[in-house]
């Protein structure tokens, strides 16, 4: 069984056709067609069924894609471990919360690309659930994800690391009247949450907080960029929860107004998650030492005490109690 073979199988069972597996693979329909047809009558059972909007594996093809992305990875972390010791250099693929990425990633990325020019560096945002999917998937190298997605017994494929810590804030527009020991729960009741899609954790966790408190009707809003959340909860059309640090900037001309959460409830870890199965390159190596870095830089910020409900002058931040 040739290795160029398998590789070609895998190709065609991500992209579900000959035609779109060629292209990825830089190459011509016919030679893919022809490496597929080898290799079932070497193994004498059909790889794929053929239909008119293309291909889907048989029961056979199902067994053995994780073979073929098996010998995949292990080509590939032989070429990593060739180089080893070397400049970073080559193609990498890291994920982030579109959060995480506008707020710790923008300067450390710059930096990045001019120390190591020979790294292909792609940046891929989504949720942390998606995010930590697309690693286990191979699509990606690591991703940079909250830690309530990560489930150490039952994702054991996984390396976490934890690089730094959140602290999550409600954000309303200024005129939202949320003094007081219970009114942020009642004036909640009716408002519309405004968060990014399913399988984000910052979501996930406005939610539950909120219905431990009693607020049992949710109205969600869901919407697919930070902008895009932000503009709407400024003209208050709806509530959200972001990171502090995220928000504060945007929040200096009063146009926002941050509460903190309850008992420590908006302190959440921010992860590096990465497959334990597959070698480090040198390029993530070096991304994963600029993350901690970074992180790190952001903890040594001086950081404000938590009061007693009154509102911080200098950071017209609310203590919600």
């Amino acid at each position: 069984m040739d290795s160029t073979d398998l590789s070609f199988f895998a190709a065609v069972a991500r992209s579900g056709g000959i035609t779109r597996a060629a292209s990825a693979l830089g190459t011509v329909p016919s030679n893919v067609t022809q490496r597929i047809r080898r290799l079932e009558l070497q193994l004498g059972v059909p790889l794929f069924y053929r239909h008119r909007r293309g291909m889907t594996l048989s029961a056979a093809g199902e067994r053995l894609l994780p073979y073929a992305a098996t010998v995949e990875q292990a080509l590939a972390d032989a070429c990593k471990a060739t180089q080893a010791g070397g400049a970073p250099a080559g193609p990498l693929a890291i994920g982030a919360m579109e959060t995480t990425a506008a707020l710790r990633l923008p300067d450390m990325l710059v930096r990045y690309a001019t120390e190591y020019p020979e790294v292909d560096l792609t940046l891929r945002t989504g949720t942390s659930q998606e995010m930590r999917d697309a690693v286990l998937a191979r699509t990606l190298d690591a991703a940079l994800v909250a830690a309530t997605v990560i489930d150490a017994p039952a994702q054991p494929e996984l390396i976490a690391e934890s690089v730094g810590v959140e602290e999550l804030v409600i954000v309303t527009a200024p005129w939202v009247a949320v003094f007081g020991p219970a009114s942020i729960w009642s004036s909640l009741t009716d408002a519309k949450l405004i968060v990014f899609r399913d399988g984000c954790s910052y979501r996930d966790l406005l939610e539950a907080v909120l219905q431990r408190r009693g607020v049992a009707r949710l109205r969600l809003m869901e919407l697919g960029s930070l902008d895009a959340i932000v503009g709407c909860v400024r003209a208050g059309i709806g509530v959200s929860l972001l990171p502090r640090a995220v928000v504060e900037p945007l929040a200096a001309d009063g146009s926002l107004a941050m509460h903190r959460l309850p008992d420590g409830a908006g302190t959440v870890e921010t992860w590096c998650v990465r497959r334990r199965d597959t070698l480090a390159s040198a390029a993530l190596e070096a991304f994963l030492q600029r993350v901690r870095l970074q992180y790190a830089e952001a903890a040594g910020a001086p950081a404000f005490g938590i009061g007693d409900g009154s509102v911080s002058p200098d950071r017209k931040l609310i203590n919600v109690v």
